[in-house]
């Protein structure tokens, strides 16, 4: 038990890998066989995840469960593991939607279904890595090997223009992972010339002293990576199309796991090692500018669409506009009901492409206007959709409404207007989600082909319900989760805005010791 708790975070990182190269070893044939083999390990997957929930310390300042090892000495680059409560609920979030989205493949996938599953459970490997790496150059490593196995899901499966799609994402990711790169370069040798060792090492890397305009090259690198993965306004031009052709499966896992490495980087990298560019007036106005009209921009273009996966696409631009919104704020309860949204989103959203998929695999169509009155035939789809319709809108005891609630708090505390302009896009988010229902499950059947339509069977059942009971969960008793976040948000609270805390007479929670890196990294003369 000793040697799992201290190798918890590899033996999860890992387990999805394992079970690509397991299913690399079967016969292409044995159709059945490959997917039993791959849902059991995203399934393993998910439960060697879970003791990380019960063995968190909530009070403990710093990251826990931390895993160090020499990788590449020459460069000072090291596999270096660890999580905090910002990592722990989207590591959770990876692990839930990944079992999820594989078993929702069962009858979606005929085609080359050997390389679907390694793909995903590749893909799964890389996410995970990404949201437990500590060192800079392991992240990058995690963050393109995500990059492969997706453009492969959207490029090879569904979708008539899906070539394009996987192209155009690859091009728009790959461009924002190199102005990254440069960004971390720029840490890097800074690093070095202040206390003369290499490290990529996030924990050593926050003790740089940087001049403003330095922070605001680097802020701006990073800014273009992390917000081609949100995807901010106007980098979301991608989305949309790799939605449409993407199978189900990789549409739940972007919307509920991939985008969040964008906003996860804001928040792991920008604000704690930038926190003079993070906290500049420009900056944050820019910031919020683009969240703004991403919030209002995408719940309009929703209201216009035709296409049901594209609606449910474009909402993603919205509710993640929320998310940065939240983020740079800058207060404990926008950077908190952030990653409490981002949550939110996977949930809500996951769960909006899995109600999109299972009429998509009876209809073969995604049109609006080729369904109506679904509930007559459908009434448990019905029911469901109708519960996370409202989750999506933000209705009190759902998610949704706890992270939204949260980040309007937050940036009401920091500009009325600011805070104003949001709810718009929560009136206009209201209004496409109950038209989309209404259009769908209500009044008679208007095509003749629907009358016939099989209700969920079990395995869709399983993919839905623990959603929709996670979803009750944070809407009904969200205080775990405020609970995990509370240090690791006051910590970056307080880098960016060091008299936040003073000037309420709130204690700041307890900091992480930090190593003197001359003391721990290998130094390259």
């Amino acid at each position: 038990m000793e040697f799992v708790r201290n190798h918890i975070l590899t033996i999860t990182l890992f387990t999805p890998l394992a079970g690509a190269v397991v299913v690399m070893l079967l016969n292409k044939e044995r159709i059945d066989a490959i997917r039993w083999v791959a849902n059991i390990f995203a399934f393993a997957g998910f439960l060697v995840s879970l003791p990380l929930v019960f063995w968190f310390q909530s009070a403990q300042p710093g990251f826990q469960f931390t895993e160090e090892a020499m990788w590449i000495p020459s460069i000072g680059a090291r596999y270096s593991l660890g999580i905090d409560g910002i990592s722990l609920l989207l590591v959770m979030l990876t692990t839930v939607l990944g079992s999820i989205s594989i078993l929702s493949s069962w009858t979606a996938i005929q085609d080359r279904v050997k390389e679907y599953y390694v793909f995903f459970l590749v893909l799964q490997t890389g996410m995970l890595g990404v949201f437990m790496s500590l060192d800079f150059f392991l992240f990058y490593v995690f963050w393109e090997v995500m990059l492969v196995p997706m453009y492969f899901l959207i490029g090879i499966w569904v979708g008539p223009n899906k070539l394009y799609a996987a192209i155009k994402f690859f091009l728009f990711t790959l461009f924002g992972s190199v102005l990254m790169l440069l960004g971390i370069l720029v840490l890097y040798f800074s690093y070095h010339t202040q206390f003369g060792a290499y490290t990529f090492d996030i924990r050593q890397l926050i003790s740089l002293n940087l001049p403003l305009n330095t922070q605001i090259w680097v802020f701006l690198a990073f800014f273009v990576g992390f917000a081609i993965k949100v995807p901010m306004f106007p980098f979301h031009t991608w989305l949309p199309d790799a939605h449409v052709e993407a199978p189900t499966a990789g549409s739940v896992i972007l919307a509920g796991v991939l985008l969040k490495m964008g906003t996860y980087g804001f928040v792991r990298f920008s604000l704690p090692l930038l926190p003079g560019a993070s906290a500049d007036s420009r900056i944050v106005k820019f910031m919020v500018a683009l969240s703004l009209i991403a919030i209002i921009y995408g719940a309009l273009v929703s209201l216009m669409q035709k296409d049901w996966k594209k609606l449910v696409a474009y909402s993603s631009v919205s509710h993640l506009g929320f998310c940065t919104l939240g983020l740079f704020a800058l207060t404990p309860n926008g950077i908190a009901g952030s990653v409490i949204q981002q949550i939110n989103h996977g949930i809500s959203t996951g769960a909006l492409f899995l109600i999109v998929g299972i009429v998509y695999e009876r209809r073969h169509t995604r049109e609006i206007s080729e369904y109506g009155g679904l509930s007559n035939v459908m009434p448990v789809f019905a029911t469901i959709f109708m519960i996370i319709t409202m989750s999506s809108i933000g209705v009190p005891a759902l998610n949704g409404f706890i992270g939204e609630f949260t980040i309007l708090q937050g940036t009401f505390e920091v500009n009325k207007v600011w805070a104003g302009l949001a709810t718009i896009g929560i009136v206009l988010g209201a209004a496409y989600m109950l038209w989309l229902y209404q259009r769908t499950m209500f009044g008679p059947i208007t095509n003749p082909k629907n009358e016939k339509l099989a209700d969920l069977n079990w395995r869709e059942l399983a993919t839905l319900v623990p959603l929709v009971i996670w979803a009750f969960w944070i809407g009904l008793y969200p205080k775990p989760y405020f609970r995990v976040l509370e240090q690791p948000v006051a910590q970056i609270v307080q880098r960016v805005r060091p008299g936040y805390y003073a000037k309420r007479a709130v204690p700041v929670p307890a900091q992480p010791v930090v190593v003197p890196a001359q003391a721990q990294v290998t130094t390259e003369k």
